[in-house]
């Protein structure tokens, strides 16, 4: 089938300005032309175009996507792992990024006792006091945030990275515990939202069950939360806000 170059652009969600300038490097050419020398893109073509936006969301420059493509010793399926590779890098980095704000919107802005560089080291590009003012509007007036805001402004680099490593295997369990079938009611899950809640006492705030059930509630209700959680494991928004209702439940 042959596609005219503004029914590429309309699917594509590109400019047709873009695949004018694809074409005028080499990019991507379209296969055909009418006899008036109107462009045609066939199926072939929007494959490549698929493959090139992949690509660029992943911040390769034009130049070298097109070395890539034009490799002949690369097909598409090994296109298509290199691009999962690379995502799945992307994805993980993203994750730690959300955990981090999840920190900053449990808190005030925290008056962290770290130099740049160590701030670097612990939340990488992420700005820890970049949500601080919604923080205090949602919790400003709480107990809890008050505590929080006490405790984290005594912390320095080796207790945030020690925080971070808590975390990080706390949601490696939590993954696995979801992907082995376990119920979200069941023990084990029970068990890890009762870590999930001793964690933040130990490091935030006196997380009572109250508390703690109304987190869960928030992490459906508030997309960025529902974000990181998906981000971990699909479905694992929901499956962890489940134990976590079940574990004050059957401990309160």
């Amino acid at each position: 089938m042959a596609y005219t170059v503004g029914q590429v652009a309309k699917v594509a969600g590109v400019t047709v300005r873009t695949l004018h300038h694809y074409d005028e490097i080499g990019l991507l050419s379209p296969s055909g032309r009418t006899a008036a020398g109107y462009r045609r893109y066939d199926d072939a073509d929007l494959e490549r175009l698929q493959l090139i936006r992949y690509y660029r969301e992943l911040g390769f420059p034009l130049e070298e996507i097109a070395a890539i493509l034009d490799d002949p010793a690369a097909d598409p399926a090994a296109h298509l792992r290199r691009q999962h590779e690379l995502l799945t890098v992307r994805v993980k980095r993203l994750q730690e990024m959300v955990a981090a704000i999840e920190f900053a919107m449990e808190a005030r802005k925290m008056n962290i006792r770290l130099t740049p560089e160590e701030r670097f080291e612990v939340f990488g590009d992420f700005d820890p006091d970049a949500h601080a003012e919604e923080a205090e509007q949602r919790w400003g007036g709480t107990d809890a945030y008050r505590e929080s805001t006490r405790r984290a402004s005594r912390y320095g680099k080796d207790d945030w990275l020690r925080i971070k490593e808590e975390n990080e295997d706390w949601g490696r369990r939590i993954v696995a515990v979801q992907a082995s079938g376990a119920p979200a009611d069941g023990p084990e899950a029970m068990e890890l939202a009762e870590e999930h809640r001793q964690i933040i006492s130990r490091w935030f705030y006196e997380c009572s069950y109250e508390i703690h059930t109304g987190l869960a509630d928030m992490y459906l209700a508030d997309e960025r939360f529902t974000a990181h959680y998906e981000a971990m494991a699909p479905g694992l928004a929901g499956y962890l806000s489940e134990a976590i209702h079940a574990n004050a439940i059957t401990r309160a």
